[in-house]
């Protein structure tokens, strides 16, 4: 872990990135922000990681303009192979190295990703994947929804949506069964009809 390390803002991190805490590479897997209660006070970034090396789970807290190290690794472009009840699998499109991610390390990806998914990179540290990078948005197809009801397209009213990987999104009440919609991976919101 010596050499340089390029920074970023604690407010720019995102789960999936790599950052370096106390000496340690840890990838971020989730987090909240904690708005100021009192004037002048700053946000707080409360993020939940791994440390890469022990696996072990971490917890840290930074303010918005705190500077953070990104850790030295490679992100591979892969496709995804398959998953079983343990790990999902995936392999490098240069290489054709195969690398397993344990099921709980990809938790909150898993529900965007489907077979033949383009632009998944793996995060590679001391060559293993520690985890996985999802496109901005992913295209899916609703498996089920209430009908719309006539009349109701101008309304910005919204109604949940299973899609085919079972995730629950939000979509305008226009949006029929069985179309392709665009949805956000930061977020897990509608952006568009694909």
């Amino acid at each position: 872990m010596k050499g340089s390390y390029s920074t970023m803002l604690a407010k720019e991190v995102k789960p999936g990135s790599v950052v370096v805490h106390e000496g340690n590479p840890i990838v971020i897997v989730s987090l909240s922000v904690q708005s100021p209660s009192a004037r002048g006070a700053a946000t707080l970034y409360k993020f939940r990681g791994r440390n890469v090396v022990t696996r072990n789970k971490v917890d840290i807290t930074f303010k918005g303009t705190d500077v953070v190290a990104e850790a030295d690794f490679s992100k591979r472009n892969v496709q995804l192979m398959y998953t079983d009840p343990t790990h999902m699998y995936v392999m490098d499109q240069e290489s054709f190295l195969q690398y397993d991610v344990p099921i709980e390390d990809a938790e909150e990806q898993l529900p965007y990703i489907t077979e033949g998914l383009e632009g998944i990179r793996a995060l590679v540290y001391n060559d293993e994947c520690v985890g996985i990078e999802l496109p901005a948005s992913v295209e899916l197809t609703i498996k089920q929804c209430d009908p719309s009801i006539k009349g109701n397209s101008a309304t910005a009213r919204t109604k949940p949506a299973t899609l085919e990987t079972d995730l629950v999104v939000h979509v305008p009440e226009y949006i029929k069964e069985g179309e392709r919609i665009k949805v956000d991976t930061r977020t897990g919101e509608f952006l568009s009809r694909a």
